[in-house]
């Protein structure tokens, strides 16, 4: 399974429901969620700064994930966006492929 770190701000009326509800609470709306997408949350930590909370999970497929990021963000509560991490055994395997690249103007 894929791993992916998914960054996201409430808006005011998500931080409404954060401050009605608490941080538990929505740790286990985003577990069921995902527990019915095939994927796992591995952990969540809310955050100061650019970011309100930080995600990481796993899930079998690309199109799982945006699945669910399209039913999230489209809620208008939040902004969220995805990354896709990489072990650095996949990095391994990537370096060891031939990539054949011209770059603009070359």
């Amino acid at each position: 399974m894929a791993k992916y770190m998914v960054t996201g701000s409430y808006t005011a009326q998500g931080l409404q429901g954060v401050l009605k509800e608490g941080g538990t609470s929505r740790v286990k709306v985003v577990e069921q969620l995902l527990s019915g997408m095939d994927a796992r949350l591995e952990a969540m930590y809310f955050a100061f700064g650019g970011n309100d909370f930080v995600c990481i999970a796993e899930a079998s497929s690309n199109v799982d994930v945006a699945a669910v990021m399209l039913a999230i963000n489209a809620t208008g509560v939040l902004s969220a966006s995805t990354t896709v991490l990489l072990t650095a055994e996949e990095i391994d395997q990537a370096v060891q492929k031939a990539v054949i690249y011209r770059p603009p103007g070359a």
